[in-house]
């Protein structure tokens, strides 16, 4: 596994005008589709990819989401996606990601998720593999040196 800048940089690009909301601003699910793309990065990283899931019928699934909705963002502004992965177990992970401006470095959204191990056969959780969990514990021990971001494990209405 290539060794990884803390954090992880996993997806960046502009603002659709398709994700333009009746407000004018981005709308919600669209940063749930960039949050998908920054997932799907980091899958890669540590080796879960579509070629793994494809070749062992085993994938991710994710239990729960947390987003918070920071500052307006605006059709054409440039983003990016960084990536910490929080904490890991035998069959679940719990990362976030990160969404700033390109160019102010201005936070703009924040999700926590936690997922599962499966196997899509069964669809029962189980163990990593072990060159998988290899690479989940080396990045595990990169990104345990970085402060812990304050908007983890809230709850909807705690500010």
């Amino acid at each position: 596994m290539p060794q990884h800048h803390l954090p992880a940089k996993t997806f960046s690009g502009t603002v659709q005008p398709e994700w333009i909301d009746y407000n004018g601003h981005m709308s919600e699910a669209f940063y749930v589709l960039a949050f998908g793309y920054a997932t799907d990065e980091f899958y890669e990283q540590l080796g879960l990819g579509n070629d793994f899931r494809n070749q062992n019928q085993c994938s991710i699934y994710t239990v729960e989401a947390h987003i918070n909705y920071l500052a307006e963002v605006s059709l054409n502004e440039p983003f990016e996606i960084t990536t910490q992965l929080l904490e890991a177990g035998t069959k679940k992970l719990r990362f976030c990601h990160s969404m700033v401006h390109s160019q102010t470095q201005q936070p703009l959204s924040f999700t926590e998720l936690l997922v599962l191990f499966v196997d899509t056969q069964t669809g029962k959780t189980q163990p990593f593999p072990e060159k998988i969990n290899t690479n989940i514990t080396l990045m595990l021990e990169q990104h345990k040196h970085m402060d812990t971001p304050d908007l983890t494990q809230r709850t909807v209405g705690q500010r």
